[in-house]
């Protein structure tokens, strides 16, 4: 059972607030008895935790603590909010205490962060230790300029150089390299090719500063390509031909062409007679007009992309082809493509699968079957499409972890897991996932099974996805798919009007169940829902919601993501394969993509879908949707049965035909080819 910050945080505010208000009262209160079992300790590390982070008096409430597994974060958080007055020795003293846990290191950071800051260069260089990160190195380097020292480019800048982007603290160590004179021309304009093709026009930027005359515009105008495409092909026709030039050129049509395809190629019919563009340039262009035509559904695609010389050719443009294809139901020259892509390509199972059904399309029957019945023992979407068109069984072989005493007993015992599973309980998920990290990367692989399994048995299921998706386990099929707060899903999926399996394999697919997961454009919570979505699916369908901070709680996410899932179901005939696409990407580009494309059948338009993202994850949540399917039920549905064409009504059967699970063991040699990294966590 998942349980949330918020009702971990509402079952212990008031035990909370009284434990502070014993301290923080007047010195005439009693002080509070020392905890004695492990809820009272919980209890008063929490309070004595937030009066270590605000400044309060954390030592008072941390009375009979000091052998609780936490403790040591209590001292830490206590300096580091008083780095400005804490003594060197202070924080000396904590180190030597405690040097190899995470709360040393935050406050080392944070006290060579201030003392960066103070440019007490002495006091930062006896705290410094490499790998704490560009920001810190860059202090370093400064500190050792500050010093008397000079600067080495191999030995101190060649690691820094290699990146595309730096932090902020990195510009005054730069500047002093600059002015050594160590940033040569050739250095500067190698960091631009990198920072180019990396996409960072900032970078190029910033290097511009360090060349002078035409150089330094030359640079400027290649930052412009990236940043401002159009804009630099609008002045193309003043600008010389020289091979800086066409570089910025030809980048400012590969950059176009990913927003306007057909605007790009116009402007190459032009530009291609007005510059001698060399190879790197031409095939750089070439190759982007293709592949962007191909995306964008363009006329000629299959021919734009089978015409591009060798040297043009990428993993996608290859792929696209085959997509463009298969799009537009020519399979001769789907085959042909096919045939064009690499033996590493074509032994993925999207491949595979598209391999034999160019054969069976084009009457190979033998081939095809052959091709099926090998694929379809493959525990993937593209496996499972695989046994319906070949009319078998879905291969399982699900193992299970042996337990092992003594690797278990290690397990148990292990400080630092014995810190995340505390931090667990208490609610505290960043805590507890850095703790069990950074302890779980320092095991031998028979623990880290045992303590993934630990971990699920306790309820922090989260820890077992991550751990066997990563590790290439992936047939432990209980701990990879948790039937995590089983009732409440069953319950929000009922309610809603759709299959509880999906509603599995979308939180599997969003989040891998973790709670307090967040997203950069700020989703939140089990299923990934916008607060503003989330507050109108609420008030349309009556159901509780609190804020933002609401939707970190499963009892609130999950009754409104899946009734998010089902209104997108609605709104596209029931489909759950669209509304799959439409969750990922949003509804506007689901009907888009509808709008353009409506005539391709379902495996042809999931093929063809422009988001690489989005594509994937249509496939994985109806591959999850299948397993969980298999474990709710012992047989799941099929999954073709889950891809209604385009505009036919879906209503999930009530009792629907299921299909049988065997073990059919795929080979070892095409067992991780046909399990790409996309199908885990």
């Amino acid at each position: 059972m998942i349980v949330s910050y918020l009702q971990r945080f509402r079952a212990r505010a008031r035990t909370l607030a009284v434990a502070a208000s014993l301290v923080l009262a007047s010195s005439a209160l009693a002080q509070p008895s020392p905890p004695t079992t492990l809820a009272q300790q919980r209890d008063a590390f929490r309070a004595a935790y937030a009066a270590a982070q605000g400044g309060g008096n954390w030592r008072a409430l941390s009375q009979g603590l000091a052998s609780y597994p936490l403790y040591p974060y209590l001292e830490a958080a206590a300096l580091q909010h008083d780095i400005r007055t804490a003594s060197a020795a202070q924080v000396d003293a904590y180190l030597q205490r405690h040097g190899d846990m995470i709360p040393a290191e935050d406050l080392r950071k944070a006290e060579l962060g201030w003392l960066a800051q103070q440019q007490d260069w002495k006091g930062f260089l006896h705290f410094y230790q490499p790998g704490l990160g560009d920001a810190l190195a860059c202090d370093a380097l400064q500190a050792k300029v500050a010093q008397g020292g000079k600067l080495d480019f191999e030995g101190d800048l060649a690691s820094l150089w290699q990146q595309t982007r730096l932090p902020s603290a990195c510009d005054p160590v730069l500047a002093t390299a600059a002015a050594q004179g160590m940033l040569t021309p050739a250095r500067v304009w190698d960091r631009i090719e990198r920072a180019a093709d990396a996409g960072q026009s900032s970078t190029i930027t910033q290097s511009a500063a360090w060349l002078t005359g035409n150089d330094a515009s030359e640079a400027r105008r290649i930052a412009r390509a990236l940043r401002a495409p159009a804009t630099l092909l609008e002045q193309a026709d003043i600008l010389a031909d020289t091979a800086r030039n066409r570089e910025a050129v030809s980048r400012a049509l590969a950059r176009l062409a990913r927003s306007d395809s057909a605007q790009a190629q116009t402007e190459w019919r032009s530009l291609s007679h007005r510059f001698k563009f060399d190879q790197v340039d031409r095939d750089r262009v070439l190759a982007a007009l293709a592949l962007y035509n191909a995306v964008d559904g363009g006329p000629d695609a299959v021919r734009q992309l089978a015409d591009l010389p060798a040297s043009a050719q990428t993993d996608a443009t290859r792929e696209w082809r085959v997509r463009a294809a298969v799009a537009k139901g020519d399979w001769k020259a789907a085959e042909a493509a096919i045939e064009a892509l690499t033996p590493d390509e074509v032994q993925h199972d999207e491949w595979r699968y598209w391999q034999a059904r160019i054969a069976q399309k084009l009457g190979h029957a033998t081939t095809a079957a052959d091709d099926y019945d090998a694929l379809a023992r493959e525990t993937t979407f593209y496996g499972f499409l695989a046994a319906d068109r070949a009319n078998l069984p879905y291969s399982i072989c699900p193992q299970t972890v042996a337990t092992d005493p003594a690797s278990l007993q290690q397990v148990e015992k292990d400080p630092g897991l014995v810190r995340a599973f505390e931090f667990y309980a208490l609610g505290m998920l960043p805590n507890a996932r850095r703790e069990w990290n950074r302890a779980f990367a320092r095991l031998a692989p028979d623990q880290q099974r045992q303590a993934a399994a630990l971990a699920a048995s306790r309820g922090w299921v989260d820890r077992a996805v991550f751990a066997f998706g990563r590790s290439g386990d992936l047939r432990y099929y209980a701990l990879r798919f948790p039937l995590a707060d089983k009732d409440r899903v069953l319950t929000a999926a009922r309610n809603a009007g759709i299959d509880p399996s999906w509603a599995f394999a979308i939180i599997r697919a969003e989040t891998a169940w973790q709670p307090d997961a967040q997203s950069g454009a700020d989703a939140r919570g089990l299923m990934q829902l916008l607060p503003g979505t989330a507050q109108q699916v609420a008030r349309r369908n009556d159901l509780p919601y609190d804020g933002s901070a609401s939707l970190y709680d499963p009892a609130i996410n999950i009754p409104l993501g899946t009734q998010y899932l089902a209104d997108l179901a609605a709104r596209f005939n029931g489909s759950p394969w669209l509304a799959s696409a439409a969750y990922n990407a949003g509804p506007g580009n689901a009907q888009r993509w509808v709008d353009a494309h409506g005539n391709l059948d379902p495996e042809a338009f999931i093929l063809t879908i422009p988001f690489n993202e989005t594509r994937d994850y249509v496939t994985r949540v109806l591959s999850f949707a299948t397993i969980y399917g298999w474990r709710l039920h012992g047989e799941p549905i099929p999954v073709s049965s889950r891809l209604p064409a385009i505009g036919t009504p879906y209503d999930p059967p009530a009792d629907p035909p299921r299909k049988p699970v065997v073990c059919r063991a795929a080979p070892a040699s095409s067992a991780a080819a046909a399990t790409p990294g996309k199908t885990a966590p």
